[in-house]
């Protein structure tokens, strides 16, 4: 079975780090259980990243690199790169993902 190296970004970090900040404001408890499980969501990705789905919003412009993983209410996205998967963003599924990627590509310039 190949074992692929699972690397979050910086921003998938502040991402999560932000999402749990906000969620400890009402509570702690739920703040750390929610930052294990979405750890644990992404360790499948050591053994199976291709088993997610490709992200629709980019299938449906050709785009077909980047999947996710749907955990609650959020969604994680990630690209497989030869053995290394890169996690790339962490959001809440009820924001737009196309105006989310729309900023993160005006940042990196």
């Amino acid at each position: 079975m190949k074992q692929f190296e699972v690397i979050w970004t910086k921003n998938a970090e502040f991402d999560l780090e932000q999402i749990i900040e906000y969620i400890k404001i009402d509570s702690q408890d739920v703040a750390k259980k929610i930052f294990f499980e979405i750890k644990k969501e992404c360790e499948n990705l050591y053994y199976f990243p291709r088993r997610k789905r490709i992200v629709p919003e980019l299938q449906q412009i050709g785009i077909l690199k980047y999947r996710e993983i749907i955990y609650k209410r959020w969604r994680i996205i990630y690209k497989i790169d030869n053995t290394k998967v890169y996690v790339l963003l962490v959001v809440d599924s009820n924001r737009n993902l196309e105006d989310i990627l729309f900023q993160r590509l005006i940042d990196m310039k």
